[in-house]
């Protein structure tokens, strides 16, 4: 099941891509990057899931591990605004 879900991210990714070159999109450096990191993110933790603990232990870490990047996320999106100093 990990590995599917790890796979289906490289092909959206790989659909994204194609979606943007066929919509006449320009691809920057840091598409690409973004796209890189959410794929590499995505077989993180698909290899974190087929690990063998206990699966109480498994979904705690991961709620903990989310709550941890919607944080680093929005104070990074946040130092980034338009017109902030």
């Amino acid at each position: 099941m990990a590995a599917t879900i790890a796979v289906l991210a490289t092909l959206g990714f790989i659909g994204w891509l194609i979606y943007r070159a066929v919509k006449g999109k320009r691809v920057k450096a840091h598409n690409i990057a973004y796209g890189i990191s959410v794929v590499t993110g995505i077989f993180t933790y698909a290899f974190f899931l087929s690990m063998d603990i206990p699966q109480l232990i498994k979904i705690v870490v991961s709620i903990f591990l989310g709550m941890a990047l919607i944080v680093v996320a929005a104070y990074l999106q946040r130092r980034h605004l338009p017109g902030k100093p």
